[in-house]
């Protein structure tokens, strides 16, 4: 919306803003702005649930639970946000104070991301994990408040600064300004995980959460200076009160004087929103009417979110293990949510130009409720795949031992082979050098410092058995083994994925060992008794793979995201037209607020549903949104059937004729009434002779 009621501020604005090609000046700060916190917010999001899980070292629901609150929140304060602006601080004030909290959320994310400050003892993990929580808890609470409350200031503010003469180059405005948005989404989604991937740190090298939270803080208070600096330029017009609070003042007005005048002996109204008549005008009431019932299609709508958000948090983690090497460049899990913004700038001008003008040819009427239906199904049977391809996942897992189960490892690190018999297994026959693993039905000691699960982010977990009669030393340019004492084993060390070399090294004499690693694999490598170091030494080295690499390949994600994001085009896209096109054009904020509220109230739904099914199987738990989406979508089906489309503008016009025709019968009357007294005055005044003279009108 725009505000160019004061002409003389007007002019003024316009003597400091200069114009290029037609543009004023101040909009390109403003688009700018809005690229770098774009950027900012997405890819600090981008990196989030593996922040959870592998520095804060929560489990996958916790994760999840969290991951899904913040972003709930951030769909919140925009309605907070947009009623400070409008009410009381204007939209330039709002935006400078809540970008200042911003940028401090920003920053204390990535503070709480730098283990060294309580890594006392120096071994890559933070001794007080409590200050990392508090910390990122903080920031995460500034970050959603500064986002949300600036989210519908910038565009609306936007749009202020152009006049009633520029609305082609405001429409051109609001294009390049989504067009920010999706390119500060797909940047982010790209560099962050890269800049998380690499290795930082004072005294010991971790995965580089401050920097992958660094940047986009940087970029936060780049989009603050930026916005700051273009202030002389900027049309800043002063609060006018906010719709949404008239709205909810005359809907609280009709509820409680319907209380008031329940008893039967009051008449019944048409509607219950005509018991606000005595005190708000009835074209506010008859707008209000046209919101609420598009408001009541909304109800069905969280259950879309619920799906669609899971992107960042379920379906990242269930990246983490997959297998993420196409060839030339190694995807990292959270970078597989580069397919959405690709995907989106891809199907919404095939969707428009194509696929809708297509299906008009064949004589279909395929209304924006249909259309919003088949992206709720789209939706669903995007988990449906990812439900698949959790199975396939699950396929490739390790089996470990249940809590009445233990397992046994055995190793012949003789020369000769040995025979072994278990109770209740057949007789195992092991070679020289040769390693088995069984599983046996009841209690047995193993080895400290087993695996437990699967390698994280992907890493592959090696160590070495020492079959030699004197110490061995195992070290790599990324990990050091130690020392081994004779027929004793290392811990587990972490490798990346790709080629790694080993140096064995006993006494005066070396060798190197060379091997090709995926993801998220387990090695026990065995020295043999018979080693002899030289260039051959690899020949003498015997390795057991006790869990699987990655084989599921993160290629398999690409239908679930074609899927969601199809849906989305389909849903949100054609969702917001809709209601736009539904409503009066003095509610379009309050229609953005619910729309907003469906996006919060879907990302609590995940916790509910997550909390209550308990699922222990990952791709039940897909199939279970899936078909509750399907439930849904089949009840909002039936709501769009009964719908009937309206014209507000022919609505909103039929109350103005009706009003004015009420004015000139109301002026009519008056007339009349003023006539008939200067009659009754000119009959009953005598003249200065005693008689009555009548005065001709």
């Amino acid at each position: 919306s725009t505000d160019t009621e004061d002409p003389k501020k007007w002019k003024e604005s316009k003597k400091k803003s200069k114009e290029v090609c037609g543009y004023p000046l101040s909009i390109f700060f403003i688009v700018v702005n809005e690229f770098c916190e774009r950027f900012s917010y997405y890819g600090m999001r981008a990196v989030l649930v593996l922040y959870f899980k592998y520095f804060l070292q929560w489990d996958d629901d916790l994760a999840t639970s969290i991951y899904h609150t913040f972003v709930a929140l951030c769909y919140l304060t925009p309605i907070l946000g947009a009623i400070v602006a409008d009410s009381w601080l204007g939209k330039f004030k709002t935006i400078i104070y809540l970008s200042i909290v911003y940028a401090i959320g920003q920053v204390a994310m990535a503070v709480s991301a730098i283990h060294d400050i309580t890594d006392s003892d120096r071994d890559g993990t933070p001794d007080n994990m409590t200050f990392h929580v508090v910390l990122s808890m903080v920031g995460l609470f500034l970050i959603a408040l500064g986002t949300g409350g600036i989210k519908p200031c910038v565009a609306a503010f936007g749009g202020d600064q152009f006049n009633d003469k520029q609305e082609s180059q405001r429409r051109t405005f609001f294009s390049v300004f989504y067009l920010c948005i999706n390119g500060g989404s797909l940047l982010s989604t790209i560099i962050t995980p890269i800049l998380r991937a690499q290795d930082c740190g004072i005294y010991s090298q971790q995965k580089c959460y401050p920097l992958a939270f660094g940047v986009p803080a940087a970029l936060m208070v780049v989009a603050l200076v930026v916005f700051i600096v273009g202030s002389g330029m900027y049309y800043k017009p002063e609060p006018q009160g906010n719709i949404m609070l008239d709205v909810c003042k005359c809907i609280g007005f009709a509820i409680k004087n319907r209380f008031r005048h329940r008893s039967q002996q009051y008449p019944k109204r048409q509607h219950w929103m005509d018991w606000a008549e005595e005190k708000y005008d009835k074209l506010l009431i008859a707008q209000i009417k046209m919101v609420l019932k598009v408001l009541f299609l909304y109800i069905p709508l969280p259950m879309f979110w619920t799906l669609f958000d899971q992107k960042g948090s379920r379906w990242t983690l269930q990246a983490t293990t997959m297998n993420g090497n196409f060839g030339l460049i190694v995807i990292q899990p959270d970078q597989m949510q580069t397919v959405n913004p690709i995907l989106i700038l891809t199907l919404v001008p095939i969707m428009d130009s194509v696929i809708y003008p297509l299906i008009k040819k064949c004589g279909l009427n395929f209304t924006p409720l249909k259309r919003m239906t088949v992206g709720m199904f789209l939706a669903a049977l995007a988990f449906v795949c990812a439900g698949l391809v959790q199975v396939q996942i699950d396929q490739t897992l390790p089996t470990f031992p249940s809590a009445s189960q233990s397992q046994l490892k055995l190793l012949n690190m003789g020369s000769n082979p040995v025979a072994v018999k278990l109770p209740g297994i057949d007789q195992l026959n092991l070679l020289p050098a040769q390693y088995r693993i069984s599983d046996i039905f009841f209690f047995f000691c193993r080895p400290a410092n087993d695996l437990t699960s699967k390698p994280q982010q992907g890493n592959n977990a090696i160590r070495f058995v020492n079959g030699l009669s004197a110490a061995v030393k195992v070290s790599t340019p990324t990990a050091d083994f130690g020392q081994i004492e004779p027929f004793f084993y290392s811990n587990y060390s972490q490798v990346k994925n790709g080629k790694a070399t080993f140096t064995l090294r006993s006494g005066s004499q070396s060798c190197e060992y060379s091997r090709d690693f995926g993801f998220g694999s387990s090695y026990t490598f065995f020295i043999s008794s018979t080693l002899v170091f030289g260039p051959n030494c690899q020949d003498f080295i015997t390795a057991a793979e006790d869990i699987k690499p990655n084989s599921v390949h993160m290629a398999l994600q690409i239908p679930q995201y074609f899927f969601i994001t199809a849906g989305e085009v389909m849903f949100s896209v054609t969702g917001l037209e809709f209601s736009y096109s539904q409503a009066p054009s003095n509610m379009k904020a309050v229609l953005q607020a619910g729309w907003l509220f469906t996006v919060a109230v879907g990302n609590f739904i995940v916790l509910i549903v997550a909390e209550i099914a308990k699922l222990p199987e990952k791709w039940a738990e897909y199939i279970l949104f899936a078909s509750l989406l399907v439930a849904v979508c089949i009840i909002f089906s039936i709501m769009a059937y009964f719908y009937t489309y309206i014209d507000p503008a022919a609505i909103e016009a039929q109350f103005k004729t009706k009003a004015n025709e009420d004015d000139e019968d109301d002026k009519n009357k008056l007339q009349k009434l003023e006539v008939e007294m200067v009659k009754r005055d000119a009959i009953s005044c005598p003249d200065e002779y005693g008689e009555v003279k009548q005065s001709k009108m």
